[in-house]
Parts: C-alpha cells; sequence; structure tokens
C-alpha cells in the first residue's frame, strides 16, 4: 500500500468516525448551553461550535487511526528488513 492510500484511508476513516460522533454527541447536548470550565458562556455561534468540535473529533479519531496503522505494520518493514542504521562511533 502506497504512502498515499495509506494516509487516505486514516484520514478517511477518522472522517466517518468524527461524523458519527458529530452526531451522537449534539444529539444530547445543546451548543447554546455549554460553558467554559470557570463556567463562562461560550460565545460562539451554534454553527462554530459544531464546525470546531467536528474537526476536533477529527483529529482526534485521525491520530488513533493513524496509531492503529503503525501498530500493524510487520517489522521488516519498519526496521528496513532487519537493518538498523546506527550511528558509527
Amino acid at each position: 500500500m502506497t504512502a498515499g492510500k495509506r494516509w487516505m484511508s486514516v484520514l478517511w476513516s477518522a472522517f466517518l468516525v468524527a461524523a458519527v460522533l458529530e452526531m451522537m454527541v449534539f444529539a444530547v447536548v445543546d451548543p447554546a448551553n455549554l460553558h467554559w470550565l470557570g463556567g463562562e458562556a461560550i460565545e460562539l455561534s451554534p454553527r462554530a461550535v459544531y464546525t470546531l468540535a467536528f474537526f476536533l473529533f477529527w483529529a482526534v479519531s485521525a491520530v488513533g487511526a493513524a496509531l492503529a496503522l503503525l501498530l500493524v505494520r510487520p517489522a521488516d518493514e519498519i526496521n528496513r528488513d532487519g537493518q538498523l542504521d546506527l550511528p558509527s562511533g
């Protein structure tokens, strides 16, 4: 699998997960009633909250998918056929 296909599989699967998370979270949470940890109301439009939340969900999902893809790579591919480049000295 080429690097481009790997990245597209990571980003596409993360996109789908982010879309599902967005629907699940905002089916329960009203963006107009959100507050910061200090208690102040978030002064963003609901559309801005939806957008920021989606990109946050997408980024977190992409990191998880990329880590999973990294963990399933064979050792030979990671270690370049078992040859380690050690500094001489």
